[in-house]
């Protein structure tokens, strides 16, 4: 090859590089930048910021966070928000969700199934709220907050399932005597309580619905994490279950705080994409603000 083409060659990789420098470099993050200042994109592009009265930065619309005291426990005046399963809680550089699917149903020694995980919750749910945890029952739920789960031993039928149970043992709830059961008998089988060790796999594995409602006092999204971990925002269900609790830790009228909650609830994106929600962030800002705890704190 002679001097001159290899010459040309590399002065026109040279301008190709300076082009795409120019371009992509400089020219396509100022557009961006550009764009982004314009009036309501603006503030998503900083991070839909909630501010304070004073002005100051404390919260994200777009991610959400825990109101819980040192100890973990829900502050009684403040709404809470759906469970995470990001790091420790709603951290944004550990997002995720626990990877457990409708088939986790039976408890391992190091991990809870997702039923039992949900039947826990929604048992705290119940007794936060005030609630007759009895009569706020979820299906496939003990009354203890695990999942109602039978391992059921005998001759398999064609299709596989037990057709004559001959041994029925409870995979899910501790007990030491049987009376502590959340049922006594499976198709005439007295049901017996698991042993610490003991392998059931062989057994046919059955979730045991029970009397529950249908739709059960406490809604899906207060006992289920989200696939980010981070979501901000709750059903208007979920958010009116908790108006009564924060209207009396707060000394203050539930209309009171149903009208906060109100101003903080978007419907559906286009009228018909997703659910509508309730920022929580928002509301516990607001509520702080125009009626803060009695005794506790203020903003001034």
């Amino acid at each position: 090859m002679r001097f001159a083409d290899l010459v040309r060659g590399h002065w026109a990789a040279l301008r190709a590089l300076l082009v795409f420098t120019v371009v992509l470099g400089i020219g396509y993050p100022l557009f961006v930048w550009l764009v982004a200042q314009i009036p309501g994109l603006h503030a998503r592009a900083e991070g839909s910021l909630i501010t304070d009265p004073a002005g100051r930065p404390v919260a994200s619309a777009l991610i959400g966070q825990a109101f819980t005291d040192t100890a973990g426990r829900p502050l009684p005046q403040s709404f809470q928000g759906r469970p995470s399963e990001a790091g420790i809680g709603y951290d944004a550089l550990a997002s995720g969700a626990s990877n457990l699917g409708p088939e986790s149903i039976v408890d391992m020694p190091d991990q809870p199934s997702l039923l039992t995980q949900v039947c826990t919750r929604s048992v705290d749910v119940a007794k936060t709220e005030g609630l007759d945890v009895r009569a706020s029952a979820r299906p496939f739920c003990t009354a203890g907050g695990r999942g109602a789960v039978l391992a059921v031993f005998g001759p398999r039928g064609p299709s596989g399932t037990v057709a004559r149970p001959t041994r029925v043992v409870s995979v899910n709830e501790p007990c030491a005597t049987e009376s502590e059961l959340f049922v006594s008998r499976y198709h005439g089988v007295r049901v017996e309580c698991a042993r610490p060790g003991e392998d059931y796999s062989a057994g046919q594995i059955v979730p045991i619905r029970g009397a529950a409602a249908e739709h059960p006092r406490v809604p899906a999204d207060a006992v289920t994490a989200s696939g980010s971990g981070l979501d901000p925002d709750i059903s208007p269900d979920y958010a009116e279950l908790q108006v009564e609790r924060v209207a009396k830790a707060r000394g203050i009228r539930a209309e009171q705080v149903r009208a906060v909650v109100r101003a903080h609830q978007s419907g559906r994106l286009l009228g018909f994409l997703g659910e509508p929600r309730v920022n929580v962030a928002a509301v516990n800002l607001e509520l702080d603000h125009e009626h803060p705890v009695p005794g506790c704190c203020s903003d001034g």
